[in-house]
Formats: structure tokens, sequence, C-alpha cells
């Protein structure tokens, strides 16, 4: 009789739990098994907006949200400008505004960081297969995308424990909440703008969510590492010079 030939079944996929614990401990076998299909995304989407939200409801009960809103309006000079020509019903009418943008912002920021990341997404997947000939597709980038955001959920838990650890209400920065960062470290109001946007900018969490969609990318495009670092980093220095020229014009 003739033998019949063994042939080896593929490997069995990670669970999307096993895909967010290796994106912190291995990234790249997470990476790996979103390249050979599981492109899946829901899992990384429901823990970072679970994380929001829990870091929202911090900042109510911890430091309200109309201190926020206050703290925010002191570090604009433009803002200040219009609160000092305004009468008290005015300012009392740009808090509640403010207040109100705040709440909804916090409430769709999952279906805002959706659109945030189709955008990175289709950049990111036009810069490596046109300019580093790879093949990379759409929900692959995209899966790429929210997986090397978890880092994310560092920052959020830094956030949260240094408001419990003490932090004065009159000194939280709502759009730099936890110290990752140089500027995190810096007054807003006394350094140079241009300075606190690049040390702003410069941001652990930030760099490390970076590294990841390097590998990522790279991994679903078929390319070198070398590649994805390039195509990533590339970007996220256009944008901080872009941030560092605008808050120089505008300080």
């Amino acid at each position: 009789m003739d033998e019949i030939p063994v042939t080896a079944s593929p490997a069995a996929g990670l669970t999307q739990w096993q895909r967010v614990a290796y994106a912190f401990s291995a990234p790249g076998r997470t990476f790996e098994d979103i390249r050979r299909g599981n492109r899946s995304w829901w899992l990384p989407l429901v823990v970072l907006s679970l994380a929001g939200y829990i870091l929202f409801g911090v900042v109510a009960e911890q430091i309200g949200i109309r201190q926020a809103v206050v703290n925010q309006i002191q570090m604009s000079a433009r803002s200040q400008d219009q609160l000092a020509q305004a009468s008290p019903e005015q300012k009392e009418k740009m808090y509640r505004i403010g207040e109100g943008v705040t709440r909804v912002a916090f409430v769709a920021s999952p279906a805002l960081g959706m659109l945030y990341a189709l955008a990175i997404a289709a950049v990111l997947m036009g810069t490596i297969n046109f300019g580093f000939a790879g093949r990379a597709r759409f929900s692959e980038v995209f899966a790429v995308v929210y997986y090397a955001w978890l880092p994310q959920l560092v920052k959020v838990l830094l956030g949260i424990v240094v408001i419990y650890a003490g932090m004065a209400p009159e000194s939280f920065n709502m759009k730099n909440f936890a110290p990752t960062n140089v500027g995190a470290f810096l007054d807003p109001m006394d350094t140079n703008r241009a300075l606190y946007a690049l040390a702003t900018a410069c941001d652990a969490v930030t760099i490390w969510m970076a590294a990841l969609m390097s590998i990522g990318v790279a991994t679903v495009a078929g390319v070198k590492r070398s590649a994805g670092y390039i195509a990533v980093f590339g970007w996220w220095l256009i944008v901080v010079f872009f941030k560092v020229v605008t808050a120089s014009l505008l300080g």
C-alpha cells in the first residue's frame, strides 16, 4: 500500500487575550499572528475604552470637570485674554461649554479614536507599501495600530496613581496627565511654548507605541524592521516638528 503523506497542520492562532498580553511581552508574536490572518481588533478597543472611562471617572471625582476646564483655559494665553474681556455671565457660559465639550469628548473617545486609527493606518500602509515595497493590507495595519496603542494603559494607570497620590486639582493638566515626559514636570505658563511642546511630545509611552507600530507594520508588510522604524518614526518626527513650530508661532 502507498503511504499517505502527512502534512503539518498550520499553527493555531493566538486568542485576542494572548495577543494583548504578547503586545507587552513578545510583540513579534502578536504581529505575526495578525500577518497570518487573525486581524480582529475589538478587544484592544474595548480595553482602551474602559481605561479611558475609568480615567474620566477619576478626574470627575478627584479633580472635577469644571476645575480641569479652568486649568486648560488658564494655560492658554488666548483664552485668558477672552476671559479678561468677558462679563461674569459670559465667563460662566464659556466654562459650561468647556465642560460639555469635555464630557462629549470622553464619551465619544472610542469613535474618535477609531477615526484616528483609520487615518494612521491609511498613512502607514501607503508609506510602507509604496515607499518600501511592502505588501501590507489595510485591515492588518489597522489591527497593528490598535495593538500598538495598548501601552496607553500604562499611562492611564500612572495618571490615576498621581491623582490619588494627592495632586492639587489646580495643577492637573488634562492634556498631559501622567509623568511620562519631561513636560509633565515643567510649568506650561513659565516655560517657552516651543520647548514645552517638544518636552511633552517626547513622551516615553508614545515612543513605546511608535516602536510597537514599527515592528507591526514591518511584520505585516513583509519588510525589514528598519523599514518599519523609518516609516513610523519619520512621520512621528514630522508631527513633533509641526507641534513645536505651531507652539512657537502661537507663543
